[in-house]
């Protein structure tokens, strides 16, 4: 509850030197906090927040009075405090005609940002279904591999304080050599063994929680951001607006897959990957080192959640323990979506559900956003149990 915060920010809504009452901020901040409070009789309001990290701060200019509006530095700002516990944050008003944007250019402006979530989501599903489909095992610690990535991000470009063209190098490689160290250390020798799937699932369930964990022993709970992850947007199209962090963002992930799209359908190794996800037996009769497959899915799999976390990370923004768990749900809900196993339909689920989770905001809390995109997988299956791409097969 707020009572229970140490930390607060604070403010006083004056126009020309009278106090505003009623008008509505609202706090936003990593993890899905948001609070929002209404000022007092004198202007003033607060809000109680869990931990020092920076906040969205946002005053809603429809609850101002008629011609009055906020003149100077946007409705809309970013806030973090110092060395103390308390932050002001304070809103210059002045006299103006109020500008609001109509339905279609909200639609619009959130389809662009469920586009950058969507494609970021993407790289990360792409990487679960492969998995999937040449090994049969939904690997619930997929989740800690995006996390690995943008922790891997923050050590070299925070901590080390490498530039962070070398820092993104370095978390990538890392976190495909994470994929290489998992399958050679733990998943072959259970394969060997002859471990049935569902032991697999909760190996991976086990494995998820030490990760995890461990994250958060090295780590600490608290979100940390990577270096320019608070520019604010700075590039308006119309109804638009982008920082250069979402272009970029947008830019690495449409090469990223297009050069896995590359490496699938034009290469040897991705023809043999396709040939082991639809049927293992056969592609091994045919001469295919199936082992030697399934490793290089499991480097390229990790590399893949590696640029994603270090995306979501700028998207958030910021860096904690479990941000990969948060994903979980939406990653496999994508990868089901767009069929089981087929990396192409991962792809086209998590464009659905990066582009519903982000236009749902305009009409539910941001709060149930992810849910709204777990009622359309619900649905999409009552009608296409298979997944948009995938295939429909007999069961008996």
């Amino acid at each position: 509850m707020e009572e229970d915060y140490t930390l607060f920010f604070r403010g006083n809504v004056q126009f020309e030197g009278e106090p505003l009452p009623d008008v509505v901020i609202t706090i936003e901040g990593p993890g899905g906090f948001s609070s929002t409070v209404q000022t007092d009789a004198d202007g003033r309001w607060e809000v109680g927040v869990p931990e020092k990290v920076v906040y969205t701060v946002t005053l809603d200019e429809e609850t101002l009075p008629e011609g009055v509006v906020v003149a100077e530095g946007g409705a809309t700002r970013e806030a973090e405090f110092g060395q103390t516990s308390n932050a002001s944050v304070n809103f210059f008003l002045g006299e103006g005609q109020r500008v609001t944007q109509n339905i279609w250019s909200q639609v619009l402006d959130r389809a662009v940002t469920g586009l950058n979530f969507g494609l970021l989501l993407a790289l990360a599903s792409i990487g679960l279904s492969l998995i999937f489909g040449t090994t049969g095992l939904s690997n619930f610690a997929h989740a800690e591999m995006v996390t690995f990535g943008a922790l891997m991000m923050l050590t070299f470009s925070v901590y080390v304080g490498w530039p962070v063209w070398l820092a993104i190098i370095m978390a990538v490689v890392l976190s495909a050599a994470l994929g290489w160290v998992l399958d050679a250390g733990l998943w072959k020798p259970l394969r060997r063994r002859g471990v049935a799937i569902v032991p697999l699932m909760i190996v991976s369930i086990g494995l998820s929680l030490a990760m995890r964990y461990t994250f958060q022993f090295f780590y600490g709970g608290t979100t940390q951001q990577l270096p320019g992850a608070t520019i604010p947007p700075t590039i308006i199209l119309g109804p638009i607006s982008l920082s250069w962090i979402d272009v970029l963002s947008m830019g690495v992930s449409i090469v990223a897959l297009l050069a896995f799209g590359y490496f699938l359908t034009r290469t040897r190794i991705g023809k043999a990957t396709r040939a082991v996800s639809d049927n293992p037996s056969l592609a091994s009769a045919s001469g295919i080192d199936v082992d030697g497959v399934i490793r290089i899915v499991w480097v390229l799999g990790a590399l893949l959640a590696g640029i994603s976390g270090i995306l979501f990370a700028y998207y958030r923004p910021g860096v904690s323990w479990d941000m990969g768990f948060q994903l979980l749900l939406l990653i496999f809900a994508a990868v089901t979506l767009g069929g089981l196993g087929t990396a192409f339909g991962a792809l086209v689920g998590s464009l659905i559900v990066g582009l519903f989770v982000e236009l749902s905001t305009l009409w539910l809390p941001s709060d149930l956003k992810y849910v709204g995109a777990l009622v359309v997988l619900i649905l999409v299956l009552l009608f296409r149990p298979q997944g948009i791409l995938g295939r429909r097969e007999r069961i008996g």
